[in-house]
């Protein structure tokens, strides 16, 4: 048992030391040397574990997708407005990308390793799911169409990770919460930028036909 233990807390702090060297450098930068460093463990034990430095990533996007399918059920169990749970479901994600090494490292090595699972897998079925929902429940505006919105929230997920990674700084000495920000953003969506705007295709920029 107490083997058992210590193999737990050995693959523990691998997976975690991966997953903040991943954070800081991406897949390429990344090397087991720099790993076992960082978690203060042995070579050894580290092939013990993880034979591969691929291996080794597998089991961080493994985590970090456990970890947003986690707040993906529980937005889809609640018993709210289905419009609501995709919003609870876009702060929950923001808030792991905010405070977890291991789930930016998974939605960063998402891009990294196309040939693997994507991280938006784990959450985004949820958002399409209460989508249709809350437009069966007529919460949405008859112009806003569900995919259009899980567009959206893909774009919010997206730059919240690019946020967080960019300015995490700048984001904790000024007491701004990205949460908060994205809060901000969804009811800014939700209540419109202009009271003048009318449906219709954006305008191309300036220059470009």
């Amino acid at each position: 048992m107490v083997r058992q233990e210590r193999a737990a807390r050995t693959r523990a702090a691998l997976v975690r030391a991966a997953a903040e060297e991943i954070d800081r450098s991406g897949y390429d930068g990344t090397s087991l040397n720099k790993v076992v460093n960082a978690a203060g463990i042995s070579m050894g034990a580290l092939t013990f574990h993880f034979s591969t430095k691929g291996e080794l990533a597998d089991e961080v996007q493994s985590q970090g997708s456990r970890a947003a399918r986690t707040v993906a059920d529980h937005a889809t169990a609640g018993s709210g407005p289905a419009l609501h749970a995709v919003i609870d479901l876009t702060l929950g994600l923001a808030r792991l990308l905010e405070e977890d090494p291991v789930v930016r490292s998974a939605a960063r090595l998402a891009r990294e390793r196309p040939d693997g699972p994507a991280w938006s897998s784990a959450w985004l079925p949820a958002v399409h799911s209460l989508l249709a929902q809350a437009q069966r429940d007529g919460q949405l505006h008859p112009a806003a169409l569900p995919e259009t919105i899980a567009a959206l929230v893909v774009h919010l997920v997206a730059g919240t990770e690019t946020s967080v990674r960019a300015r995490p700084a700048v984001t904790e000495a000024a007491g701004v919460s990205t949460v908060v920000q994205l809060g901000k953003i969804w009811q800014l969506a939700l209540t419109g930028i202009s009271p003048h705007a009318t449906p219709g295709e954006p305008s191309a920029p300036h220059g470009r036909p």
